[in-house]
């Protein structure tokens, strides 16, 4: 079984890709929505590197204007496997949001029908497309409340019961839709995706005219037996739609770029090795790498927030992935790290760069075979991988993360410079404050007329490691006003005071209190515990987390 592309066998070097900067997410991102020199100077950056590492297809929801899609096609010869998700993260219904998919329900068929064959009229004449995607792994969506990774529930009668309750009914609506977009355009495949091979046997009795079988699939080093089992009970071409590794060392509490080009290694060695003609099970016709770029936004999804931080807790466990796995169980998987490029900040322009890692390099050697070559046998394919290096894929990524580095100004940094001026007046026709102010006595406002305010900030922010991060901002006071009706609370300590020295001298004291701390926090995650402090700095209360006797309550401070 292979894929074949103007008559030509064909293999998938396949990547996940979106454009998504620091502080947004899937959502509100809207890269194709911005001005057409924002989208093709992203694409221009992004491309590029996709092809310099060999990847021939991408992978893109609905939402990519035609236009876009023809010009990577036609610039960079990427073409794009154009994805559905078919209800799997909730559908609007008659203008009701629904959040969960109900696939018996007669006006969510007719809804999503309507979708998928629409998007297949649009696209079907389009240079670049080379087949289209149904949903993403929705068979987890039957039990996930939400758009997040979970760990899978236990009980198999549970899971059964479920799979033929919504699940069936999902595939046969699938297998739906395979026929209506086939009938529109007989030139590109129709694919599903699924979560690994769950309700496998469901899909053989429902899905008979599906092309392809799409999965994503983390085992870890190995797909173990699911080439063979999508051959058995299926009989058709698999095709990883999703699969990889975090670059986040759950043990190590650190980056770790060796451990997720191994993995990934592995994984497109057994994907090559089962290609048509080789002498295995012989259906693999490639797969997409789970992510181009790191997501920061996927661990607060839900929640929408925590978008521009790269979040450092392992959220769930996948138990091939053993270099990680502190023990049985042990949540190893970091969703915001799964990236083999590193994400950089944001421009003006709402752009950014990217930061290859180790397993890009890799990937980029791994790419470079056609197993479809004459002389290429499965001897030749295990060479081949044996032969690539990732130490020496290591060594050239350093660069791009002392680039990276660079770019955030090293572990301290800058984070606030700013100067604050106001100006004060003080009049009126029934007020007992003087004219000019009276040397023989302290009283607030001193005087009628103009004064003014001088305040500056200045704040330093370090990550001395990925989850730890501090900040503290100084205030240095120039000028204090002295006739302000209002109460100056903060500035108060810095205006002149009168003391008696040891002699009984009056003294008057104008430099007091002229520099300090305005506000400082930190918040350091570990495996144990998250622990933030804090001084003047505002906070919300904790009672939605269980705080119920009030003992940290919401306090809020000047803004800054």
């Amino acid at each position: 079984m292979y894929l074949t592309v103007d008559g030509e066998k064909f293999m998938i070097n396949g990547m996940n890709w979106d454009y998504v900067p620091i502080g947004t997410n899937v959502v509100n991102a809207e890269f194709y929505k911005k001005s057409d020199d924002i989208i093709k100077a992203g694409l221009d950056a992004e491309m590029a590197l996709l092809q310099n590492m060999n990847v021939n297809v991408i992978r893109q929801y609905t939402g990519v204007p035609a236009k876009w899609i023809k010009y990577i096609y036609e610039k960079y010869g990427i073409w794009t496997m154009l994805n559905d998700s078919f209800g799997r993260y909730g559908l609007t219904i008659d203008g009701v949001w629904t959040p969960i998919t109900d696939y018996k329900d007669e006006r969510t068929k007719e809804l999503l029908l309507s979708e998928i064959t629409k998007m297949v009229t649009d696209y079907k004449n389009t240079p670049g497309i080379l087949l289209y995607l149904i949903g993403n792994e929705n068979n987890y969506g039957l039990f996930w409340q939400g758009a997040e990774t979970e760990d899978f529930p236990d009980g198999q009668e549970k899971i059964n019961a479920v799979g033929e309750l919504r699940g069936r009914p999902m595939y046969k609506l699938m297998n739906e839709a395979a026929l209506a977009m086939k009938a529109i355009d007989k030139n590109h495949p129709v694919a599903i995706c699924n979560g690994d091979v769950l309700f496998i046997d469901i899909i053989a009795d429902e899905c008979k005219d599906v092309d392809i079988y799409g999965t994503n699939a983390y085992r870890g080093e190995s797909f173990g037996d699911m080439f063979q089992v999508v051959k058995d009970k299926l009989n058709m071409p698999i095709m990883f739609t999703e699969f990889g590794s975090d670059a986040y060392n759950a043990i190590e509490n650190a980056e770790d770029q060796k451990m997720q080009a191994h993995y990934l290694v592995k994984n497109w060695q057994e994907i090559y090795e089962n290609a048509a003609g080789l002498g295995k099970v012989g259906n693999s016709i490639g797969g997409f790498t789970f992510q181009f770029s790191d997501g920061w936004w996927k661990a607060g999804f839900d929640d929408r927030k925590d978008a521009d931080t790269q979040q450092t807790e392992s959220t769930w466990n996948a138990g091939g992935y053993k270099i990680d796995e502190a023990y049985p169980g042990a949540n190893n998987m970091n969703e915001e790290w799964f990236g083999i490029c590193a994400k950089g900040p944001t421009n003006p322009r709402g752009l950014y760069t990217l930061y290859p890692r180790a397993a890009y390099y890799a990937l980029k050697d791994a790419h470079k075979l056609n197993p479809f070559e004459d002389g290429v046998d499965l001897e030749f394919v295990q060479n081949y991988f044996r032969n690539i290096n990732l130490m020496d894929a290591v060594l050239r990524a350093r660069g791009d993360k002392a680039s990276l580095g660079a770019t955030k100004n090293g572990t301290v940094r800058l984070s606030n410079l700013r100067a604050q001026f106001t100006t004060f007046n003080t009049g009126g026709s029934l007020l007992t404050t003087p004219e000019t102010p009276n040397p023989d006595e302290e009283s607030f406002p001193n005087q009628i007329g103009f004064d003014h305010m001088q305040s500056y900030f200045i704040g330093v922010e370090g990550s001395p490691a990925p989850n730890m991060k501090a900040e503290v901002n100084f205030n240095v006071l120039g000028n204090v006003a002295q006739n302000p009706i209002d109460e100056i609370f903060y500035e108060n300590v810095g205006r002149p005071i009168t003391v008696n020295n040891a002699e009984g001298e009056e003294i008057v004291i104008t430099d007091n209190n002229r520099v300090r701390v305005y506000n400082a926090e930190f918040e350091w995650n570990t495996k144990v515990a998250d622990v933030r402090g804090f001084y003047r700095t505002g906070h919300y209360h904790w009672g939605y987390e269980g705080d119920f006797f009030g003992l940290y309550p919401e306090a809020n401070y000047g803004l800054i």
